[in-house]
């Protein structure tokens, strides 16, 4: 049998000891990270514990009483049909824009990673968007889908593709189709940027000796590119799905989570319970919601790369 050792009290005491005395001597950095502590504790930590405690109250801010619910407010969300409408909603926006995006930006990587006159203003004129206010891009684009004098139907009119002005915004088939081909033009920069920046990693060897052997360059692309830029792919595949999970500004702005709630996402729906409905324990169980959401995908994301690093 083997015998466990203890530590006893004086031992216990000694690495007390030199715990306190290691704190006290790189004391400046402590007084260093005690701004940011302090904030991290006030507007982070304990506010996620007061969201935490109000999801278990009919928190209403415009009523003096915050009765004790318990788990009445869970209960509510799981057989809450338009909150499982918006997951879906959310599903499918982000199902959609998220590969579109990634596609797009590898795309658009690969050819401004060649040496092309001009190269330097492509690149800028594909990331502007991504630094452009997002409400400000919103509002550009819910001009461009107007029905009346909106430019896509100028076009699309003027070239005879259709035959009457579309209502992209307000027919329940186009609204979030149109909302995603927005967040698409917004995002797809900042897929190009992170991928040139892992193409221009990959060693140069790699390729050179991939053309003496003979390949060409749809297979340089298969057996080089694609393998060198896993990583890339799926820090832009966590950060996408984290991001279009919290959708919100273009379905504020352009659509208002119509028409008849086909646009409404869990951000949004959460935004109503809190400030048109005023039930802040509600708005903060659905919140708590998307943080379990978020949490089980990106654990899958990492589990499911971490299998294919040890293939």
């Amino acid at each position: 049998m083997t015998h466990i050792q203890t530590a006893g009290p004086d031992e216990v005491k000694v690495n007390r000891r030199s715990l306190a005395a290691r704190i006290w001597k790189e004391r400046s950095a402590y007084v260093f990270l005690l701004p940011g502590l302090l904030i991290f504790s006030v507007f982070t930590l304990a506010a996620l514990l007061f969201a935490f405690y109000l999801t278990f109250h009919r928190w209403s801010i415009i009523e003096p009483d915050k009765p004790f619910v318990g788990l009445t407010n869970y209960h509510d969300m799981v057989h809450d049909e338009r909150f499982a409408e918006s997951v879906l909603n959310t599903i499918y926006f982000g199902g959609a824009s998220v590969p579109i995006s990634m596609a797009i930006g590898l795309l658009l990587a690969l050819l401004l990673n060649l040496p092309l006159r001009l190269r330097s203003v492509f690149r800028t004129a594909f990331y502007l968007p991504v630094v452009t206010p997002f409400v400000v891009s919103a509002i550009l684009w819910k001009w461009l889908y107007n029905g009346d004098h909106g430019l896509f139907n100028y076009y699309l009119l003027k070239g005879h593709f259709i035959d009457h002005p579309l209502l992209w915004l307000s027919d329940k088939n186009l609204a979030m189709p149109a909302v995603i081909l927005m967040s698409v033009w917004a995002g797809v920069g900042f897929s190009m940027v992170v991928y040139l920046a892992g193409l221009q990693s990959i060693p140069e060897e790699l390729y050179e000796s991939a053309r003496l052997d003979g390949a060409g360059a749809l297979r340089r692309l298969r057996y080089i590119t694609i393998p060198m830029l896993r990583p890339t792919t799926l820090f832009l595949l966590v950060m996408g799905i984290i991001s279009s999970l919290q959708v919100f500004t273009q379905i504020f702005v352009m659509t208002s989570g119509g028409p008849v709630n086909k646009t409404t996402t869990m951000v949004y729906y959460m935004y109503l319970w809190a400030f048109k409905y005023y039930d802040m324990g509600y708005a903060s169980t659905l919140a708590f919601a998307l943080f379990a959401m978020l949490l089980v995908f990106t654990g899958i994301q990492l589990r499911l790369a971490r299998r294919g690093s040890e293939v």
